[in-house]
């Protein structure tokens, strides 16, 4: 007895292969999003600040990764003040243009660092850690609330689990499974 591949019902096992590659694409696409790096600009310009963080700070979501990047010469990032806990170390070297380290913060809270050579200048700069990685709202009275993006992973983990469900229940009540012995 021969099937036509295009009529042949899907096995259990097709079905669980599809359903699990699916899911591990959901999952890493969030997770990968999640850890997007943020760039510091030190120095751009010549101008003695750090872009953003002097001006306004740059927001980053706890276990996120910024990469300060050298624009101009004989700067360096010493923090002057960190959250309990934290461990962040900046980088006190002075250093020239082309030069770059990366740091991650996984300590919630505000970290703040200058350039010593030219903090008299204002070349000061801050970095607040927080569950979304972005600023507060200004409180215009529209928007809502903000849902952090862990609460999101788990509802698309949550949808994409009922689906799977539902599709196997649809599987089996339409093929009843494959119990067929190959001839």
């Amino acid at each position: 007895m021969s099937r036509d591949t295009e009529d042949a019902p899907v096995s259990r096992r097709q079905f669980l292969k599809g359903a699990a590659g699916a899911a591990a694409v959901a999952a890493t696409a969030d997770t990968a999003s999640a850890q997007e790096t943020k760039t510091v600009t030190v120095g751009p310009g010549g101008n003695y600040v750090y872009t953003p963080g002097t001006e306004e700070p740059l927001y980053v979501a706890a276990g996120g990764t910024v990469e300060f990047v050298w624009e101009s010469d004989n700067h360096n990032v010493n923090p002057t003040s960190v959250p309990e806990g934290a461990s962040w170390e900046g980088h006190t070297p002075i250093e020239n243009t082309g030069f770059s380290f990366t740091s991650t913060f996984d300590t919630k809270g505000t970290y703040e660092y200058q350039c010593d050579p030219h903090a008299g200048l204002g070349m000061k700069g801050e970095i607040v850690v927080n569950d979304t990685g972005q600023a507060p709202s200004s409180g215009g009275g529209g928007g809502g609330p903000v849902l952090p993006d862990s609460a999101k992973a788990i509802g698309v983990a949550t949808l994409g689990a009922m689906l799977s469900v539902l599709s196997l229940a649809f599987v089996f009540l339409k093929y009843g499974g494959d119990y067929e012995t190959p001839e």
